[in-house]
């Protein structure tokens, strides 16, 4: 599971929402080891002139991804962190290198879903064994 929330300030359109999302869910998957079934995504398109970088208006993104804490490396995280920019970039343009990817690690007993913590999830996984 991640939630991840991407802003951007570029015009919306429905096929650039869905490639965005493909973006994201691949390098998760793949990079980070998450499962598409329980990654939740936001995308939301802000206006181009309320976005600034330092006093200027400048194309960008902002993504924020929440996982849990512990579950991926250093390397994991850069290499998400690359390809993420890398991909938006080409796909948006010209891009501020100041468009910035976050992640976010939570105590797995700090949240979860279906009405269960990470945490309770992986004690109940390891009953299973």
């Amino acid at each position: 599971m991640p939630y991840i929330n991407i802003k951007l300030n570029v015009p919306k359109s429905e096929e650039l929402k869905k490639t965005i999302v493909e973006i994201v869910l691949k390098n998760s998957e793949g990079i980070l080891k998450r499962k598409r079934e329980v990654t939740s995504i936001l995308v939301e398109f802000v206006s181009f002139e309320d976005w600034f970088i330092n006093d200027k208006n400048c194309k960008t993104f902002y993504l924020d991804i929440k996982i849990t804490k512990g579950t991926t490396t250093k390397d994991e995280k850069q290499e998400f962190i690359k390809n993420i920019f890398d991909e938006f970039k080409e796909l948006l343009g010209d891009i501020s290198n100041v468009s910035y990817i976050k992640i976010d690690e939570i105590n797995g007993d700090c949240w979860g879903f279906d009405g269960t913590t990470q945490e309770f999830k992986y004690y109940e996984s390891l009953k299973c064994k």
